[in-house]
């Protein structure tokens, strides 16, 4: 059965795009920890980030990079944090979180509910930088 981010890849569940190529698609969490957290997948479904091969997953923090580097440019933070778990969704992925400090990263703190208005905004400038 295909996880939630290949139905996402595939057009099949809307999401907010920031970025994508032939390989790697980047969009907003709807579940963030803080405003601009982006989710970074390979468009092949691979569950474990180390399951992938060396290519892919070389090619997956280069793309990776390339978003962070658009929302360091619109987003006010001090760094992109970069962290992979693994175990909310069985597909690869990293996600990009806007950072001012380490607890900005805490996931078991509450997540944000963001207006479908303020997600457009949020992926807009990261897409447009």
């Amino acid at each position: 059965m295909a996880s939630i981010f290949t139905k996402i890849i595939n057009g099949d569940i809307p999401s907010y795009k920031v970025a994508e190529n032939n390989e790697y698609l980047a969009f907003l969490d709807i579940q963030p920890l803080v405003k601009g957290h982006v989710l970074v997948v390979p468009k092949k479904e691979v569950d474990y980030i180390f399951d992938l091969e060396n290519d892919t997953l070389s090619g997956l923090m280069t793309f990776a990079k390339t978003v962070a580097k658009k929302m360091d440019k619109v987003l006010e933070c001090k760094r992109i944090g970069v962290t992979v778990i693994g175990l909310e969704v069985p597909h690869a992925h990293i996600h990009l979180i806007p950072i001012n400090g380490v607890a900005d990263m805490d996931f078991g703190k509450n997540k944000l509910s963001l207006e479908n208005d303020e997600m457009e905004k949020i992926a807009k400038l990261i897409k447009e930088a």
